[in-house]
């Protein structure tokens, strides 16, 4: 299927005339008289709506209207109910959650304490096929027992201080046996959640529509009818869309901030995230196994110069913890490995016996941070002799290549989450679900257990800071930016105020008479 939206006068007219012929009443008319629509600008295409075993950005915008998880965090990481209104420890290993007993699914049936069981015994079911992200949240479990019908206990395999804030992400949502068991057991292409949206149609390389749950058991919520994300991967395709009212919201960047400076009809929406870009190197690779090569990529690249080509200054040099985690976060921008200097990288390269360099693939994404990204590390890597070639992927080949750890070099966009252990362990312990570049280090792995292992902060934060340093001296991944997040939406849109806890938060979202 052709995409829609192109650069083209011509396309962004016939944009403009299916929406008005399809639509009773939209975000951006006038007040609405009919069922409202708002209508987002999405940057790339999803892989699909499992929450189980989903991680790309794409699809996590949906999968976060469709389902909701025990337990949510607020900006400042503090852990507030969501499907559990409240919970206790009767022991170190023990949580029992007391459940809400006006949840639905949306199919209609009441959610229960079984449905919390079932979700998490899929989570943790080898043969799922998931891409590790919620086994690494829900992995510590040993058992989960219905007490009654709203009461459910969880009991932990050891001490893991970091559990309650990982139930807050999407990947461990709560689903609906009957719909997963109806749908071949996966809901790649079905809804069993019980969010303030409900899947309707998904026309690959176009669009995906969700509908307004009336049965959400947060009253008031959510306040349109309709979204529908249209997949718009040209940035310039989308600004003109959202200036030409086609859409109410847009996946924006820093580029696009001065072209809209003196708009009064867009805001421009940012906040810190806790997201970071960084190079994947695949150790299973000879030249990648020696630390040598690794530090000498690292000390290649201008970091500087990356962030002003890929963000357009608007972020923050950051290793895989960023500083927007606050005193978890080691500040690296004095970190010897983060200033440029060929001369120490090309005496590096030829010590690991590389003094002609080497040709590498750098494997990057569809967002246009990333293929910025790749297009300035090829650059600076020529500077030592590194021949890189770089391949853009479609996010269903790039997802698949990151799962099956196929690829030489990857430009990735990961999250920090809630806790260091997701920003540490999850991407650098042994076997864990995004090792994807195959490390290991048992000092690393020990620091990682102990971290989660005593719920005394300022011990954890020794143990992981001690960790972090070592990974940053072993260069498996070779931090980038952290950036700021932006979205750019119609003046008349209200009650979106995304952050890094919750930035696709759009039930709360209205438009203005």
């Amino acid at each position: 299927m052709k995409r829609i939206f192109m650069l083209s006068l011509v396309a962004l007219t016939a944009l403009g005339m299916i929406f008005a012929s399809g639509q009773k009443g939209t975000g951006t008319s006038a007040p609405a008289q009919g069922p409202v629509t708002l209508k987002f600008g999405a940057d790339a295409e999803p892989v699909g709506f499992d929450p189980h075993t989903i991680s790309a950005v794409a699809s996590m915008r949906v999968i976060d209207q469709l389902y909701n998880t025990l337990v949510d965090v607020d900006d400042n990481l503090n852990v507030v109910p969501e499907l559990a209104q409240s919970w206790e420890q009767p022991d170190d290993l023990t949580y029992i959650f007391h459940l809400r007993n006006n949840v639905k699914f949306h199919n209609g049936r009441q959610m229960t304490a079984a449905d919390v069981k079932y979700s998490f015994e899929r989570i943790l079911d080898k043969n799922l096929g998931a891409l590790g992200n919620s086994a690494s949240y829900a992995g510590n479990i040993e058992s989960v027992e219905v007490l009654d019908d709203y009461t459910v206990k969880i009991k932990q395999k050891s001490i893991n201080a970091p559990f309650l804030a990982s139930l807050s992400s999407s990947y461990c949502s709560i689903v609906a046996r009957e719909v997963v068991e109806a749908n071949g057991g996966s809901l790649l292409r079905a809804d069993g959640g019980t969010g303030p949206f409900t899947l309707g149609a998904w026309v690959p390389d176009n669009m995906v529509s969700v509908h307004k749950f009336p049965a959400y058991f947060n009253p008031g919520e959510p306040k349109v009818d309709t979204i529908e994300f249209y997949i718009m991967t040209d940035s310039s395709a989308r600004l003109a869309a959202l200036r030409t009212g086609a859409v109410d919201i847009i996946a924006a960047d820093t580029s696009m901030i001065p072209l809209v400076a003196r708009d009064a009809n867009i805001n421009t929406i940012s906040y810190q995230s806790r997201n970071y870009s960084a190079l994947f190197l695949n150790i299973k690779l000879p030249q990648f196994r020696d630390v040598r090569v690794r530090q000498a990529i690292s000390l290649a690249l201008n970091r500087k110069e990356i962030i002003d080509m890929a963000y357009n200054g608007e972020a923050e040099i950051s290793g895989f913890v960023p500083a927007s985690m606050g005193h978890w976060a080691v500040d690296v921008k004095n970190h010897p490995l983060y200033q440029q200097n060929i001369t120490r990288a090309k005496q590096l390269l030829s010590e690991a016996g590389y003094p002609n360099g080497f040709e590498v693939t750098i494997i990057v994404g569809l967002l246009d941070s990333l293929r910025d990204i790749g297009a300035v590390v090829q650059q600076e890597l020529a500077a030592i002799g590194i021949k890189a070639n770089v391949v853009n992927k479609e996010n269903a080949e790039y997802v698949a290549l990151w799962s099956a750890h196929d690829f030489e070099i990857m430009v990735c966009q990961n999250g920090g989450g809630s806790d260091p252990s997701r920003a540490v362990a999850f991407f650098f312990k042994t076997g864990a679900g995004a090792n994807i570049s195959e490390y290991s280090n048992a000092r690393v792995d020990a620091l990682c257990d102990q971290g989660a292992a005593v719920t005394d902060d300022a011990k954890r934060e020794g143990y992981y800071k001690e960790a972090i340093n070592i990974i940053l001296n072993e260069c498996p991944a070779i931090g980038i930016g952290s950036p700021k997040e932006y979205l750019m939406a119609a003046s008349k849109l209200r009650g979106f105020a995304p952050s890094a806890a919750a930035p696709y938060a759009l039930g709360k979202a209205y438009f203005a008479p």
